[in-house]
């Protein structure tokens, strides 16, 4: 089983020579439901219509990118053909989590980890449910929540010095960290023996 060094070291490798387009990507999503949040009266709103789309395209960006198959920034908006899936399953996480985040803080990060591969498993197969699909991420997350978060956690002394410059240091981390979930997400899908979900 790899370690959080390990697939730290698999989002390196993707990421050598496609530094300057994964960076844009990350930026381009952040900015934009940065943007929309702003917007008076409908900002959250507008982040809940965008944030399953845009989310999926995302994913399915650095996904390739681990893969080896030359992803375009054009991706991030390629994902709209499939908006009802897609919002439904940010939709269903965000209200899953802040449920669990309801009772503690602890139960909250559980229920995180516990959905965290849904929007993987939405990208590779196109014709999944949404509760299907966080229901997936259930079972393969079974024995591995403490991989993800151990790994999350390795990114915190990197946060630290991000913040540092005025967190202009994030700009780097994000796709940094997209690429190592990437990469675990390629480790747990082979270990679940889901093939083709």
């Amino acid at each position: 089983m790899p370690t959080s060094a390990e697939l730290r070291a698999t989002a390196r490798t993707s990421l050598s020579g496609n530094w300057l387009p994964a960076i844009g990507i990350t930026l381009l999503f952040a900015v934009i439901l940065g943007v929309v949040s702003y917007i008076p009266y409908i900002g959250e709103i507008g982040v809940l219509l965008l944030g399953g789309p845009l989310t999926l395209g995302l994913i399915t960006y650095f996904v390739m990118l681990v893969r080896n198959e030359k992803p375009l920034v054009g991706l991030l908006f390629g994902s709209f053909d499939r908006f009802p899936v897609s919002f439904l399953v940010y939709l269903l996480v965000q209200i899953f989590v802040f449920l669990w985040t309801l009772l503690l803080i602890v139960p909250g990060i559980i229920a995180a980890l516990r959905y965290s591969q849904a929007f993987f498993i939405l990208r590779e197969n196109p014709n999944i449910e949404a509760m299907d699909a966080i229901r997936q991420s259930k079972e393969m997350m079974v024995g591995h929540k403490g991989r993800l978060f151990v790994l999350y956690l390795s990114f915190i002394g990197w946060a630290i010095l991000a913040a540092i410059p005025f967190g202009l240091g994030f700009i780097w981390l994000y796709p940094y960290m997209l690429a190592a979930q990437a990469a675990f997400y390629e480790d747990l899908k082979g270990r679940a023996n889901v093939g083709s979900i």
